[in-house]
């Protein structure tokens, strides 16, 4: 168990193309509140909400990446230290569903393997929808990644993604620290079972002088 007085903070990228959602889910999940004219975001936006999973106390620290290209050398800085990461793309936008790979590959390029989902935005558009569903299901299945159908503008599904995004890291948190503490304990284990081995076939002084 992690300690009871300790608060587990994660840092959370939400990435993807510009106009998918993402300021929206950001703002959505922290706020409770959705608005149709946001502005395009520029540079990183950032918002938090504390939540109890399995009765630990944690902080979700939410990155709102800009989405443009043009913007991409001012936000690649914000994905290092990023602990969790959320890949978006519009159900009316299939450019956004063909750069996921793209967003994935910048990612992990920079903070490696991390608990990490897919989500399909904007689901309550579905005479606009311009991706099948067994596409979307096809990338998650090659990318390996829990995937969710969402609509910020209906608050479906946008607990639900952060929620499994929290008890994914918890659980990967407490994975380590237990194969850490394995680690020290077999290595405390061999240095207490070289000390004995040296003990045992250290030749005694004394009698080492008696030989003279």
């Amino acid at each position: 168990m992690l300690e009871e007085d300790m608060e587990v903070a994660i840092k959370v990228v939400v990435v993807g193309n510009g106009a998918v959602g993402k300021s929206s889910m950001i703002q959505r999940y922290c706020k409770g509140i959705f608005t149709k004219d946001y502005k395009k975001t520029i540079g990183v936006d950032f918002l938090e909400r504390q939540i109890l999973v399995n009765d630990e106390e944690v902080r979700l620290m939410l990155w709102d990446t800009a989405g443009q290209e043009e913007f991409d050398a001012i936000t690649k800085a914000y994905y290092r230290g990023a602990q969790a990461c959320v890949l978006v793309f519009s159900t009316t936008d299939r450019e956004s569903f063909q750069a996921i790979d793209s967003w994935r590959e910048k990612v992990e390029a920079e903070v490696g393997d991390i608990p990490t989902v897919l989500v399909q935005n904007k689901i309550d558009l579905l005479e606009e929808t311009v991706i099948k569903n067994e596409e979307a299901e096809a990338l998650a299945k090659r990318l390996k990644l829990r995937f969710y159908r969402a609509s910020v503008k209906e608050d479906l599904n946008v607990n639900e993604v952060f929620k499994y995004l929290a008890e994914k890291y918890l659980q990967r948190l407490k994975q380590q620290t237990a194969e850490e503490t394995e680690v020290v304990h077999t290595t405390s284990n061999k240095i207490a079972l070289d000390l004995h081995q040296w003990s045992a076939h250290k030749k005694p002084v004394n009698d080492y002088n008696s030989s003279w």
